[in-house]
């Protein structure tokens, strides 16, 4: 009797051996998984790439050579990041109908699939600004009134005051930025497409892009009113002075030259 008693298991021994094997489980699952999921990445990118090199090929390679590096019709590509790709393709600026002094944006030929896949081959090719996220650019947390100073400070001189747009030397002009998505306006300071400048983390940091962003948004958004009526392009009270006196002064002249033109006839009849 003694040696059956000596034999019996504890009652929770049972429930230790089940906690270890659930404990090795996941300690293997812990080992195994995550280079499992790193894997897998690594696939999908090579995969992203193998497809952007082909788009690359058919679409871009005439103008910016076939492995990026540019010729005498297009720039190189080399080092321009991810966010230069999503904003002159996701935007329609590229591929480029006609060389001129300024690509203008049109119809987006390409799906934003077909984008990622491209801006992942020009990413392999050197390191360069990545695509925003949501959180870099959405309104959460932005300061509208420190946007206004940064965009005075630093965008009017082209883009005017409220991003209307404005006109440059040899044919180039500031796009407006009213109808921009959030997006690629962040990825224009990052890249500074064209004539425009760029504003690296060093220059404006993630927070007052945002808040530049959050600006533009409220100046330009429906729900903002002009007191002043027929806003003339946001262009302020010069212009609309400007306005008046050439118009408004033009006006009473043709009234005066018409009522001289009666007199002098009335009185030869």
């Amino acid at each position: 009797m003694k040696k059956l008693s000596a034999r019996r298991r504890h009652p929770l021994a049972a429930l230790v051996v089940l906690l270890l094997a659930l404990a090795c489980t996941g300690g293997l699952y812990a080992v195994f998984a995550p280079a499992d999921k790193a894997k897998a990445d690594e696939t999908a990118q090579s995969l992203a790439i193998d497809e952007g090199k082909k788009l690359f090929a058919v679409g871009c390679a005439s103008c910016h050579g076939t492995g990026g590096q540019g010729s005498s019709d297009g720039p190189s590509l080399v080092g321009v990041g991810a966010a230069a790709v999503d904003f002159q393709v996701g935007t329609g600026r590229m591929p480029a109908q006609q060389p001129g002094a300024q690509i203008p944006r049109k119809k987006v030929i390409y799906t934003q699939a077909e984008i990622d896949q491209l801006a992942a081959y020009i990413s392999s090719l050197g390191a360069g600004p990545s695509v925003p996220t949501t959180a870099q650019y959405g309104p959460d947390g932005a300061d509208i009134a420190k946007g206004g100073e940064l965009f005075r400070d630093n965008c009017t001189q082209c883009h005017n005051f409220t991003g209307k747009g404005g006109a440059l030397t040899h044919g180039k002009f500031a796009p407006s930025l009213e109808g921009v998505s959030p997006k690629h306006i962040y990825e224009a300071m990052q890249t500074g497409p064209q004539n425009m400048p760029s504003f690296p983390d060093t220059t404006l940091s993630e927070q007052n892009k945002k808040d530049i962003i959050a600006y533009l948004n409220a100046v330009n958004g429906d729900d903002t009113v002009s007191p002043g009526g027929l806003e003339l392009g946001g262009l302020g009270p010069v212009s609309e002075g400007l306005f008046a006196w050439i118009f408004g002064l033009g006006a009473l002249i043709a009234v005066a030259v018409w009522v001289a033109a009666r007199t002098a006839k009335a009185k030869k009849s």
